[in-house]
């Protein structure tokens, strides 16, 4: 095991990295741009390092900035966490070439599976069923084959960014061509897939782990259709929707689907699932690294995610088998963000922008049952919420030995917390 890792992030998710890391008794490196001096993350590792000014792309985004703060602080892996840099392959390449472990998957894979087109091809090979859809110069005609409605889709693009679902097909050429401006200005990269669009759909994912070894393990799935443009803002395990024969072909799936592209580490697969036949579900996309919502996956499997993550990274072979794996009660996970509502003038309806400012008051939930992964202080006046990073400030989860218990734990939580 490695003796030192550097967690190339902030907020809430460097905050749970550093957990894991101390309890390992493995020195914990923390970076932090100017906007995070007084950050939690900051205090709680064991050694903390300036990398650059506020903007994301002078300081977590920069890959000479987060190399030299490794090296001068001796770390001997780099932990990207979510966002920023976690699913950039050259990053990746920048740490293994610089001579430290990279805690995720090869570059390759991560290459491959962030290509939408190329991704659909590649598990599709491997037997896994996927979405119709077409890609190519012609994208209006490929819409036209499928029949409408159908959704445009940036080729390089992640997270639901940039999506566009295109009902008339008379207004096709007109979306396509803010479609491509949207995807060039996101991504740099204007390519786009068209697929057909499945009505009622939900969003169910498959956690996997993989090892240097040849194991490639399931984890069960996360159901995540409570959504805000296309943004996961409610996520549960178990899924309600699936039966013990569905969540098994959805798991070999995914381990498929893992196998096809090298994977190593923590990953997921995530599918499209029509509400009315579970059964018919399809692959959508493979998000290579820890997802913001893992902590439902843990809670039900009691296995700690960052812990084999690191595992896997040095080296070390998963000694769980499948029928091994099992899930134990059920977890739902809302997300706590800085936001402001704003009413349209006619009160249609409610948009929700980011919202800045210090935080005065913070009181978090416990009990029975209750987790709080948080990137907050708690000390009256000692966090400083900007608009320069992502609004999410902790997740509230909530565990019980069934569904109705989880929930009535997360209502009781979420009405004890107050920022």
């Amino acid at each position: 095991m490695m003796d030192s890792v550097l967690v190339a992030n902030r907020g809430e998710i460097a905050v749970r990295i550093i957990r894991t890391l101390r309890r390992l008794g493995i020195r914990a490196v923390a970076v932090y741009s100017d906007a995070d001096a007084g950050a939690r993350h900051v205090r709680e590792a064991d050694t903390a390092v300036r990398i650059g000014p506020a903007p994301a792309a002078d300081s977590y985004l920069s890959v000479e900035a987060l190399l030299d703060a490794a090296h001068r602080t001796g770390a001997a892996a780099v932990h990207p966490g979510y966002g920023f840099l976690a699913e950039n392959a050259a990053f990746a390449r920048a740490v293994t070439g610089a001579g430290l472990t990279f805690v995720g998957p090869p570059a390759d894979a991560i290459a491959l599976m962030g290509d939408k087109i190329r991704a659909k091809e590649t598990v599709a090979a491997a037997g896994v069923p996927v979405v119709p859809g077409a890609s190519g110069a012609e994208l209006a005609a490929e819409a036209r084959k499928l029949g409408m409605p159908v959704l445009l889709k940036p080729s390089a693009g992640g997270g639901g960014k940039g999506m566009r679902l295109v009902r008339e097909e008379a207004a096709l050429e007109e979306e396509i061509a803010a479609a491509r401006r949207q995807a060039l200005a996101a991504f740099g990269d204007d390519t786009l897939l068209v697929e057909r669009w499945i009505e009622a759909p939900r969003h169910i994912e498959i956690q996997v782990l993989a090892d240097g070894h040849g194991t490639v393990l399931h984890l069960g799935e996360r159901e995540c259709s409570l959504q805000r443009r296309h943004q996961k803002i409610v996520e549960e395990a178990p899924s309600p929707l699936l039966d013990a024969a569905t969540r098994a072909a959805m798991g070999e799936a995914a381990v498929a689907a893992a196998r096809s592209c090298g994977y190593r580490g923590a990953g997921t697969v995530e599918f499209i699932v029509p509400g009315a036949d579970p059964g018919a579900y399809c692959f959508m996309e493979m998000n290579t690294r820890l997802q913001v919502e893992h902590p439902v996956t843990e809670l039900v499997t009691g296995l700690d995610l960052v812990e084999w993550q690191l595992r896997i990274a040095a080296g070390q072979p998963l000694p769980l088998r499948q029928d091994a794996v099992a899930l134990t009660g059920h977890a739902v996970e809302a997300r706590l963000c800085a936001e402001t509502a704003r009413v349209a003038e006619d009160g249609s309806r409610v948009d929700f922008l980011p919202s800045a400012g210090r935080v005065h008051v913070l009181r978090e939930p416990s009990g029975e049952g209750v987790r709080v992964d948080s990137g907050l202080s708690g000390g009256p006046g000692s966090d400083e919420v900007g608009t320069a990073y992502d609004p999410l400030l902790a997740k509230i989860v909530a565990y019980g030995p069934d569904r109705p218990t989880a929930l009535r734990r997360l209502r009781a939580a979420l009405g004890e917390t107050v920022v």
